[in-house]
């Protein structure tokens, strides 16, 4: 009888769960706790800025731009998701081509074509685009297991873990070693990691070939996939999710965490700044999903013991620049603006070129009547840069212009700068969430992370270490399937 005994009492959930930061990360991270743990937790999000972090628009002439984070993978589960629980739709595409600058001509243009696409890369560049693709396709198919393992409820206490679980000893030094080492290694040429690999990293991370192999291979694969943004702009994301969960955003920076102990467990305090003043808040557990790098924040955490270390690392500034103008197409040695085919430009790294590329983007609302401008006429161009654009470097790009808006971001991480992956636990029931960025920074990276700090939150309160840092994943899903 003893043997039929009943299961230990399920602890109950947390009373309440603080996230700091409304962008994607806390945004999803609510989600997928209230999910686990059920809708009697109190779920309190602190943002001062506002719903969407990165995920911004701009305004032109009443209509909304993108003015990052603007295209999704078409792998991306979890997005997908997202926008098919909140009954979002994907927006509509406007074709366009794109084309490689050097800073004197083009190195590679994109037709109407595909095929002729496909034997442009191959004349110029032999199998060089083959053992791209299949490396890419290589790493996506093992990242791709992850879906399976957070189905099963699998979550990981480091990033070393998780890729490990997904890629083994290979996937953790790709976060070590740069893309270019890599893939000259499957035998790509350097004449194609100079001309096409730097090109699309400049104008996705704003970074060089030098950049980790990891966080490399996901920004190619959104360069040669199919994808999608939501139509009304992707920061609808958060703000449905947040509506969804019914958290309560609470509109202040949070300054600090202090450890208080109360019956055997943690209690973490949270103290925050806002337009009433200063105030704090109790809390069973703490996600913090906003960057803790001494640049990004100046965040203290009191009474750990052993003290939580700093974060190393710093973050690459860029800028954006929302223009609506003329383009000056002669500068890309096309004179009679009629002619030139290309909605989006990306650059080489080339010492004198001040941009790393500008595209002519679309409102984040499409109608079906809506058509993209031709290139004579006045456009929205958005221009990603390392510094801001002086007069004279807009008007080597513009022949005139109406207005330019410029957002300066610290985004991404300035990858050469560490060697070390972030922790994701920082105390029993305090984890850090963005340092997922340092593997690879995008809108379903960040999604992958949220869902594993909600499982690895979850597993961890109701300890059932089974769930946790697992070896041999792959074996184990098969076997429960």
């Amino acid at each position: 009888a003893a043997l039929l005994a009943a299961p230990a009492a399920a602890r109950p959930p947390p009373r309440s769960i603080a996230v700091v930061g409304a962008g994607l990360g806390g945004s999803a991270v609510a989600y997928f706790l209230q999910q686990h743990f059920g809708p009697q937790v109190q779920l309190d999000v602190y943002e001062p800025a506002g719903v969407g972090g990165r995920l911004a628009t701009v305004t032109v002439n009443k209509q909304q731009y993108e003015s990052r984070g603007a295209s999704i993978h078409a792998l991306s589960l979890h997005m997908q998701d997202f926008v098919k629980i909140l009954g979002l739709k994907h927006r509509r595409e406007v074709a366009g081509k794109s084309a490689i600058f050097s800073g004197e001509h083009f190195v590679l243009e994109e037709t109407d074509w595909y095929l002729l696409n496909l034997f442009r890369l191959w004349w110029h560049y032999g199998i060089s685009f083959l053992r791209l693709q299949m490396w890419v396709e290589e790493v996506m198919e093992k990242f791709m297991r992850i879906y399976k393992y957070q189905a099963h409820g699998y979550a990981f206490s480091s990033l070393e873990e998780l890729l490990h679980s997904l890629g083994g000893d290979a996937f953790v030094n790709m976060t070590q070693r740069s893309v270019a080492e890599s893939l000259l290694e499957v035998g790509v040429t350097q004449r194609f990691v100079d001309d096409v690999i730097a090109a699309v990293l400049r104008s996705s991370y704003g970074q060089s070939v030098l950049m980790p192999a990891f966080a490399g291979a996901m920004s190619l694969a959104g360069a040669q996939g199919s994808t999608w943004a939501v139509e009304g702009g992707n920061k609808l994301v958060c703000s449905g999710l947040l509506k969804l969960t019914k958290a309560s955003v609470i509109p202040a920076r949070v300054t600090g965490i202090s450890l208080h102990s109360s019956e055997r467990r943690a209690l973490y305090q949270v103290h925050y700044e806002g337009s009433e003043g200063q105030g704090s808040a109790f809390y069973d557990m703490v996600v913090v999903t906003t960057p803790l790098h001494p640049s990004q924040s100046n965040f203290t955490f009191e009474n750990f013991e052993p003290p939580i270390a700093d974060f190393p690392g710093a973050f690459q500034p860029s800028v954006t620049s929302v223009v609506h103008g003329y383009l000056n197409s002669s500068y890309f040695g096309f004179p009679d603006p009629k002619l030139f085919p290309f909605a989006s430009i990306l650059t080489t790294d080339t010492p004198d070129l001040f941009f790393n590329a500008m595209d002519n983007i679309c409102p984040v609302n499409i109608s079906s009547a809506f058509r993209r401008k031709q290139p004579q006429e006045a456009a929205v161009w958005r221009v990603l840069s390392q510094q801001p654009l002086d007069k004279q470097q807009l008007k080597t790009l513009f022949r005139s212009y109406y207005s330019v808006q410029v957002t300066e971001w610290q985004t991404y991480p300035r990858y050469d700068a560490t060697k070390s992956l972030p922790p994701i636990t920082l105390h029993e029931n305090l984890f850090y969430l963005s340092g997922v960025e340092w593997v690879a920074s995008s809108m379903e990276m960040i999604a992958v992370a949220a869902k594993n700090v909600a499982l690895l939150a979850y597993n961890r309160w109701h300890q059932d270490l089974e769930k946790i840092d697992q070896k041999d994943l792959m074996h184990k899903v098969k076997t429960e399937l």
